[in-house]
């Protein structure tokens, strides 16, 4: 599987990430991890970085960079990252192909 195909950063998720970045100072990424909790039994965590970790996978869009570690990886292979506006609000979220079931806000989500 590509880097390109195994996880996707939308233009729309590639545009807010570099937005928010302008106040992180040089160098920070977006980190994306998978963790145990929530309420359907893993969830999506999302922190700034400024290291990329040998077994990550860094997917570059628009000057946007998205660290992934390889745990996490296999969770979200074959995802998208995108940034939604509502008129409820704004967030990321990820469109993941290997959740069977989510919570109702799309942060946590489970995996046969």
């Amino acid at each position: 599987m590509t880097e390109a195909a195994a996880f996707e950063v939308t233009d729309k998720a590639a545009r807010r990430i570099v937005e928010v970045l302008k106040t992180e100072g040089p160098g920070m990424m977006l980190r994306i991890a998978v963790s145990g909790g929530g309420c359907s039994g893993f969830q999506y965590n999302f922190t700034f970085d400024n290291a990329r970790q040998e077994d990550d996978l860094a997917v570059e869009k628009s000057g946007a960079t998205v660290l992934i570690d390889a745990t996490s990886l296999e969770y979200v292979k074959g995802a998208r990252l995108d940034f939604v506006e509502e008129m409820v609000g704004s967030s990321f979220q990820i469109k993941n192909p290997n959740a069977t079931a989510s919570c109702g806000c799309g942060s946590s989500f489970s995996v046969m």
